[in-house]
């Protein structure tokens, strides 16, 4: 047990449901931990005195070697279809310490990613690299900043091990915080255990720690399964409009919460085009920019699927009354992404005419080869002319008819304030990204650090962030991310 303790304040619900859905576990020590990077806005949010936060005591909690006051380390067990075929899973990296209750009378998990075998590991050997987990918390904090729900990352620290993957690379584990690691593969879970009782479990704790406000309502579990539809929808609309591509969108990997999670082989999109792929392994391209909103919906029908025998007594009643609930999927998902695109266009008004209009640049964006994040930024900040796309005639044609939309509208100067709000004037452009992950691989992690300062407020249009925010010319061999795993 760690003698320092900054402010711990743990719990341990999730330990109390039944024992099939996790395995408690020893910690699994590292030889010779060392801080890499620590959050310290996060740790004052979670109530924790960021000065204590450099110590070595609690570098040793950061590394699994102690548990920290109220800790108890457990692996979570659940399934997750990836790339469609189902599979037993569950924590075969990660280890859930407790739930830190925050000052703000909220619960969050806190997590080690990368802390060492489980009984879920499948002959892996449960550790993480340095840059796959420097890559988590880049991105993590990118997009809590951009204001997409999202797990964030407290600490990265490094193990003094060596682990092996196509080659022999520096370990680390990160601290992940989340509003929990409900998943839908852990209703799968439950649904395959075929135990009625352990299901109602499952989703009346996700209820209460995510939804109490329907734990009066006539059916909880159909609402249950209303409000985690409508989380994703909004989710991934919002990952749409800033070109977030996830890159792994496996039921194990869509939280109940709605936040999103587990930052593999994630990137932003520079060059538009609804095809674009970056994880190295989704050779098909299932996981797609363009594919997203589907595979969103489809793993909600895995969701609603294992909630079936909570949603009527009748089997065939249940499927009906989640299709009817799992259509609401697509309309509402179409009307964020609408609401959204209407905002990066400066629009406050609804016209008919809009969605069309969108599309219509959106095709001429993807004709072109150009930049998602520049030709918004452009359009806001009136330097649209300066790029290629500016230079089409197609896009010149375009533009005469989004001008004289703005001008239905009652301030049109007030529709560029409103642009300034919903395009980011930065976002973790990929060799920016990796330029911060080879120098902290090196040992100097203080171009991560400006990069997570440049990213901590996306919306102010700074001088320097108007100088990095350019995409990088593109080369011959595809950008690739990797799992880490």
């Amino acid at each position: 047990m760690s003698k320092i303790d900054p402010g711990w304040n743990f719990d341990n619900s999730y330990a109390r449901l039944p024992d099939a859905f996790y395995t408690k576990m020893d910690m699994n020590a590292v030889e010779k931990p060392s801080a890499v990077i620590l959050n310290h806005p996060l740790a004052t949010m979670l109530g924790l005195q960021a000065e204590l936060l450099e110590s070595q005591e609690m570098v040793q909690v950061f590394a699994g070697n102690e548990i920290p006051e109220g800790g108890l380390p457990l692996a979570q067990a659940y399934v997750g279809h990836q790339f469609g075929h189902p599979n037993m899973l569950g924590d075969g990296r990660a280890m859930l310490l407790g739930e830190q209750i925050t000052p703000s009378g909220e619960r969050v998990d806190i997590q080690l990613k990368g802390s060492g075998r489980t009984p879920y590991s499948r002959g892996g050997d449960g550790r993480a690299a340095l840059k796959p987990m420097l890559r988590e918390y880049i991105i993590s904090e990118a997009m809590y900043a951009l204001g997409i729900p999202t797990t964030r990352s407290l600490a990265v620290v490094t193990t003094g091990e060596t682990i092996l993957r196509e080659e022999r690379l520096q370990g680390a584990i990160l601290t992940r915080v989340a509003s929990s690691h409900l998943r839908v593969g852990t209703f799968q879970y439950a649904a395959a255990l075929e135990s009625k009782e352990d299901l109602q479990a499952l989703a009346d704790y996700a209820i209460n720690r995510h939804y109490p406000n329907i734990q009066t309502d006539e059916n909880p579990y159909l609402s249950l399964l209303r409000e985690v539809i409508k989380r994703q929808a909004d989710l991934i609309a919002q990952w749409q409009l800033v070109g977030f591509i996830h890159g792994v969108m496996n039921t194990d990997n869509m939280t109940i919460s709605g936040e999103t999670i587990d930052y593999g082989p994630c990137a932003f999109m520079d060059t538009f085009h609804l095809e674009t792929v970056f994880s190295s392994i989704d050779v098909n391209g299932r996981y797609a920019y363009g594919n997203q909103p589907k595979i969103g919906g489809w793993n909600l029908a895995r969701f609603a699927e294992s909630l079936i025998p909570l949603l009527h007594e009748d089997s065939n009643k249940a499927v009906e009354i989640a299709q009817k609930e799992l259509y609401e999927y697509n309309k509402r998902y179409q009307q964020n992404w609408l609401t959204g695109m209407r905002a990066k266009l400066g629009l406050v008004k609804e016209e008919k005419s809009d969605e069309k209009l969108i599309e219509e640049l959106l095709r001429i964006m993807q004709n072109s080869e150009a930049d998602f994040t520049d030709t918004f930024r452009s359009l806001t900040i009136g330097t649209i002319h300066k790029s290629k796309l500016g230079t089409v005639e197609e896009y010149l044609e375009w533009e005469s008819k989004w001008k004289a939309r703005l001008a239905q509208e009652e301030n049109e100067s007030a529709c560029f304030v409103r642009m300034r709000k919903h395009n980011p004037s930065i976002i973790p452009r990929n060799h920016l990204v990796e330029e911060a992950l080879e120098a902290a691989d090196q040992g100097d992690i203080s171009v991560m650090k400006q990069l997570i300062d440049l990213l901590s407020n996306p919306y102010a249009y700074s001088e320097e962030q108007l100088v990095q925010c350019k995409p990088q010319e593109s080369g011959e061999v595809p950008y690739q991310t990797y799992c880490g795993t």
